[in-house]
This record gives C-alpha cells, structure tokens and sequence, in this order.
C-alpha cells in the first residue's frame, strides 16, 4: 500500500517530540469520553448480541404446543411415555478476542489520525466495555511476517488485562517492521491458538498478500468473527495536490504520481472499489460482519452504527427461527395425527 509522503514542492517540516505513551492516563481519558457514554446506551446489549460459548442444562418439563421439537429428549420422554423437552441455560461468560494487523500500512493516516491510533482506540474501547461485565479478552498482535512479528496475550478478565494489551500494542507498532503483510500467517495463528469458542475481532485494513480467504472462513466456523475495516479516505479517492512522492509502506517502494491526471484518480477509485467488492465477497462467503472505521469519525459513532445492525440482524433471525419452528411443529402434530 502506497502511503503519501509529501509533494514535490512543499515548506520546511517543524519536527516536534510527542510526549511518551503513558496507557494509564490513555484508558483513564477513553473511560470518561466513549466507554461509559457507550456502556450507558447499550443498556444490557451486550449481553444479547455477544453470547457465551454454550448451554447449561437447567431443567426438563413436558412438552408444550409453542416449544420446539428439536429440544425433546428422547431418552426421557421414552421412559415417562409423554414428550418431555429440555431447558438450557446460557452461559453468558464471553471469551473476546483481538486480531490485530500492525505492519506498515496501519500506520497510515491523512489526517490528524492514523489507521494505527484508530485501532488502538477501537481495542481499548471494546476491551474495557467487555471486561466492566465480567468478560475476559486476550489479543494477537501481528505486525509482519518475521517469527517475532507476533505477539500472543492470552484471554483474562479485568483493567489491567485492558491497559496490558494496549501497551503491547503500542509498543509493537512502534517498532514498524518491514515486510509483506499475509493476513493467512494471522488467521492460521489464531485457529491453532484459540480452542474454546469466542467472539473474534479482527482490526485490520485487509491489505494483503491474497490467500486469506480460505483461513478466516474456517476460523468464523469455529467462533463468531466480525471484522473492523479500517478506512482512511485518502485511499479512495486520490486529492488533487500536483506532483508527490509515494511510498509502499512494507516495501520501500518510492514512485512520483501526478495527482492532478483525471485518468489516474479514476483508475486510483476503480482500484480501490474493486478492492472494497472483493473484501465483501469473502466476508460475505465467510458469515463475517463487517464494521467499517474511518479516520474522520469517532470510535462510538462506528460501534453504536454496527451494535444497531446487529439488534436488527438478530431480530430478524430470531423471527425467522420462530416461523421455522411454527412450521415444523405443524408439520410434527398433521404426521401424528395422520
């Protein structure tokens, strides 16, 4: 991915020294400005969009004309000779998981917020939304191909998991490795690594090498992943600034653009449509939802849109089951009354 460096002719650079990165006072600011103003309006939320990893049995009763049919246990209502269903309790513990693409093109940004800060913000906020109910998350950082490109945080509750976690981002970020990004090294890491099943986030550009494909369609068989595109709106659509230098971000690559040809913005937009088709392609073969984050927009207005989505997709699912198990109850009394 080819970042903006500068143009050809532009006024001397001031360099000024960001203060060090303290994760503390970082948390501490998120806590006051998005999650609680989130926390406040999910209202319980997450606790019906994000389930646990399984089912308890609590109790067995009789069955009941409204109850579904795949619920009768069979052993039981064979020896009381009437049906009898079982009732489940849900286990409401969630195991959250972060993976998260640190290699070169993350590091992008036009304007006062790059890709990278965005994603640290995303994490941090979810993270700590998480673990204020009692869940645990662990991350995997992956910043390039290289063996010790990777970092693996296994899962564990509570604030100072969050702050671990943010820390280790920002320390791997800044070291900016070189290299090809290969999302499939990401997504095998995660299969081999993750064993029970987890809600997977998965915060990346998706600028990579192809083959990804086949590795996140078989970790979303496995948990329930949701993908948070980051976006950056220099990446689609060209501005029209003259002559400037580029550069391939993991490469080193360097080339001059004319930024004011016509041709070459539309065919710059072409490339990055087809690019934002074929990612919905593979999400959509895959059951991934997509939650897009831009550079220009707060991380709560993004994560109250999806969470919005969510509730909706889910209520129609769950209408969809209804009229299901109405029809298959239907069809089960017509075949015994026949």
């Amino acid at each position: 991915m080819f970042n903006f460096l500068r143009r050809f002719a532009k006024s001397p650079a001031v360099a000024v020294t960001p203060p060090p990165f303290n994760p503390e006072l970082f948390l501490r600011q998120l806590e006051w400005t998005a999650v609680r103003k989130l926390d406040g309006q999910l209202q319980g939320d997450f606790r019906t969009l994000f389930r646990g990893a399984g089912l308890m049995l609590a109790d067995l009763r009789e069955y009941q004309m409204h109850d579904d049919v795949r619920h009768i246990d069979w052993n039981v209502t064979a020896r009381m000779r009437t049906p009898y269903v079982r009732e489940h309790e849900e286990d409401r513990e969630i195991s959250i998981w972060f993976l998260v693409d640190l290699t070169g093109s993350i590091h992008f940004g036009s304007s006062a917020v790059t890709k990278q800060q965005l994603a640290i913000n995303f994490v941090a906020v979810l993270a700590r939304l998480f673990t204020r109910h009692g869940n645990r998350v662990g991350a995997i950082l992956y910043a390039g191909p290289s063996s010790q490109a990777s970092i693996v945080v296994p899962v564990r509750s509570g604030r100072k998991q969050v702050l671990h976690i943010i820390e280790q981002m920002h320390q791997l970020s800044e070291k900016q490795l070189q290299g090809e990004t290969s999302l499939s090294d990401l997504f095998q890491l995660a299969n081999m690594t993750i064993k029970r099943r987890s809600t997977v986030f998965v915060i990346s550009d998706f600028i990579s090498s192809p083959g990804w494909d086949k590795p996140i369609h078989q970790l979303s068989n496995r948990h329930d992943v949701i993908a948070a595109r980051l976006l950056d709106p220099a990446e689609n659509e060209l501005p029209a600034t003259g002559i400037m230098l580029i550069q391939d971000s993991e490469t080193g690559e360097q080339v001059f653009v004319d930024s004011e040809d016509k041709g070459f913005r539309q065919r710059f937009t072409e490339h990055a449509q087809a690019h934002a088709i074929r990612l919905a392609n593979i999400f959509a073969q895959s059951s991934v939802d997509c939650i897009e984050l831009d550079t220009t927009e707060s991380v709560n207005d993004a994560l109250m849109r999806y969470l919005l989505l969510r509730k909706r997709k889910a209520s129609l699912t769950r209408g969809s089951n209804l009229h299901n198990s109405t029809v298959t109850q239907s069809r089960a009394q017509q075949s015994y009354k026949l």
